[in-house]
């Protein structure tokens, strides 16, 4: 570690620094940075953007009664490192460790968990309310009124949820501080119009050269009058006006600073220092300049695929299980070829990418089908009704979003797609458990939220093969539907029948009369191990492949409810209102004895972050704990059936 970071354990400690020795800590923490996320695994390049700027910000202010709000909160490892967290960053995102994002439970400088894009804005807003609220019912106020700031930025900014946070905060005129952290990039490179405007701003020659000359006009003069400090003020308004068209924050009621470099202590330390002495009756934006992977060459040439970096080897020198196996390609790998080849024999299928074509495998496609991928940036409200006009319009629009941030969009998948009856096919990417991106990335929800929409099916693949068949199967289909699968590698030999995928259809993968197993999706492969660990003891499994979560296979599950000692339901999502919730109020309407139907899943609490395997096996969702559970059930049965 450098010597400079040795010393700091809090924010008091880093503002006994020079200035001059600024620099010099910048780079140390880049260096354990690179060091811990190389071996770790996370996010690297828009944490190497944002050192110079996080420590300006900690040097500045007091967040120890000020608030730090982090949009996204991905770009957080060097203020974990300037808040008292230094000791713990060699577990970050280990099982266990620190969290590779903000969060309420690990620091007192951590205000919000956060992980989703586009809401430190409104958060900070709250945060601001409140505590002015709180500070006029105290008797004795403290004289120093504390400030709010939210950094926003990799893209963030063009978010839906952000304009409405400009929005009232410019309406309700609050003293709050945005930092935009332009760095153009969100995950892939930034879209949209707004993309552009900042762009027009950044490269302005003529307005940062008339900028400086203004600058350097002012300081010339030593003392100036109110009445000179006043035009003054009004002159650089009219020149970024009419230098920088637009204008689109002043509208919306914000004092527009920028933009500035934000690698330059010169600059950060000049700009927040007298934004930190203002008191203006608006609120303000800091125009920030950045390099996303600043400090690392391959980061700088590549943010996309440096954005979030897979570890190299774990803590024990281990191969880590999120690295590639060789020969098993990914489930998003396997929907990467498969959405090329229907795309080949359907034109009129297009794709749609809240800013993560990589990360949802679409980068082939865009490359065979580039007028037929929309990157609409991170904004998947839009993209769900996008898709809901597309389809409106004869074509066959597949959504392409990770689980977690597909529930973003729930009020237009009802309103622009299940009430209008569309056959919009929702490929629903890093469903269940994630790993070390931890609760606020885990896919565990998507069954629950989607399964009581009239018209909307359901699906999960068991198997590479299956997802295969069960994405040409959706093509066929006039309704809306969803596909959910894991991040993981698709089994290395094949669990799933051989039988062509009907609606609402499961299919029996092994036989036995000592109880059922009903599997979901990624479920299936761990199913067919726990037969093996029982057999042995002369409990034999059916094993049942569900395929579908609606509309479910009424006939064999009301089957297997009569005639199986009990009948156990597996999935990666949460127990509450999900798979297994659905098969019992099935049996609850038709009669049947519910009381033999047990449910396993994720618990109704939020799930930590850590490898996949390892918290699949803190749930239970692991061979050896399901072969336990059923077991227990088995003997429970037993033991009933003999008294």
């Amino acid at each position: 570690m450098g010597k400079l970071l040795d010393d700091i354990e809090s924010p008091e400690d880093l503002k006994k620094l020079a200035p001059a020795q600024l620099p010099e800590l910048a780079e140390e923490i880049r260096r354990l940075i690179r060091e811990v996320v190389e071996r770790n695994g996370g996010h690297l390049a828009s944490n190497l953007g944002v050192v110079e700027l996080t420590i300006a910000l900690h040097y500045l202010y007091d967040f120890s009664t000020d608030r730090l709000i982090w949009d996204v909160g991905h770009q957080c490892y060097t203020h974990k490192l300037l808040t008292g967290r230094r000791e713990q960053f060699q577990s970050l995102r280990l099982i266990d460790g620190l969290s590779g994002f903000p969060g309420r439970d690990e620091s007192p400088y951590d205000p919000f968990t956060a992980g989703h894009s586009g809401t430190s804005i409104s958060t900070a807003l709250g945060l601001l309310m409140g505590l002015e609220r709180t500070r006029e019912l105290l008797e004795h106020p403290p004289e120093v009124e504390p400030r709010v700031v939210a950094v926003t930025g990799d893209a963030s900014i063009a978010t839906g949820v952000a304009f409405e946070g400009l929005n009232h905060t410019g309406d309700l005129v609050k003293r709050l501080l945005v930092i935009l952290n332009d760095n153009r990039m969100a995950i892939s490179g930034t879209v949209g119009a707004l993309g552009k405007y900042l762009n027009r701003i950044r490269t302005s020659s003529r307005y940062n050269v008339i900028k400086r000359e203004v600058r350097h006009f002012i300081d010339s003069v030593p003392a100036l009058g109110p009445r000179m400090e006043h035009a003054v003020e009004r002159l650089k308004d009219l020149i970024r006006h009419s230098v920088v068209r637009g204008g689109i924050f002043e509208e919306l009621g914000f004092r527009y600073f920028g933009p500035i470099d934000g690698h330059s202590f010169d600059e950060l330390l000049t700009v927040l220092g007298e934004i930190h002495k203002l008191r203006l009756d608006q609120p303000i934006l800091l125009h920030v300049i950045t390099q996303k992977g600043r400090g690392h060459d391959g980061a700088c040439e590549d943010p996309t695929r440096f954005h979030g970096v897979a570890p190299a080897i774990a803590v024990n020198g281990k191969i880590s299980e999120e690295t590639p196996v060789a020969g098993k390609p990914s489930y998003t790998k396997v929907f990467s070829r498969v959405i090329g080849d229907l795309a080949w024999a359907n034109p009129e299928l297009c794709a749609i990418t809240a800013a993560m074509p990589d990360g949802t495998g679409l980068i082939d496609f865009g490359k065979s089908f580039p007028e037929r991928l929309y990157d609409v940036g991170i904004c998947e409200q839009h993209a769900v009704a996008l898709a809901g006009g597309l389809a409106a319009a004869g074509l066959r629009p597949v959504v392409t979003v990770y689980s977690t941030f597909l529930q973003r969009a729930y009020d237009q998948i009802f309103h622009d797609v299940c009430l209008q009856g569309l056959p919009v096919i929702f490929a629903i990417d890093r469903a269940g458990l994630v790993g070390s991106d931890g609760p606020t990335h885990h896919g565990v929800f998507d069954i629950a939220y989607l399964r009581h929409l009239p018209g909307m099916v359901l699906m999960a693949p068991s198997d590479g093969r299956e997802l295969e068949r069960m994405f040409r199967f959706a093509m066929t289909l006039e309704v809306p539907c969803a596909i959910r699968y894991p991040r993981a590698p698709v089994p290395e030999e094949a669990v799933s029948s051989d039988e062509p995928v009907a609606l609402g259809k499961s299919v029996q993968l092994a036989e036995g009369d000592g109880g059922t197993l009903l599997a979901y999706g990624s479920m299936v492969e761990v199913a067919l191990e726990v037969p093996k660990k029982l057999a042995s003891e002369g409990i034999e499994l059916c094993v049942i492949d569900a395929r579908f979560a609606k509309p479910l296979d009424e006939e064999t599950i009301l089957r297997e409810v009569g005639r199986a000692p009990f009948v156990l339901t597996l999935e990666e999502g949460c127990v509450v209102g999900g798979f297994g919730s659905a098969v019992l109020e099935l049996g609850a309407s038709r009669g049947v004895d519910v009381r033999k139907v047990h449910l396993a899943g994720i618990p109704d609490r939020f799930i930590e972050h850590g490898p996949r395997s390892e918290l699949l096996r803190r749930v239970g969702l692991h061979a050896d704990g399901l072969a336990k559970r059923a077991r227990e059930i088995h003997q429970d049965f037993v033991r009933t059936r003999g008294s």
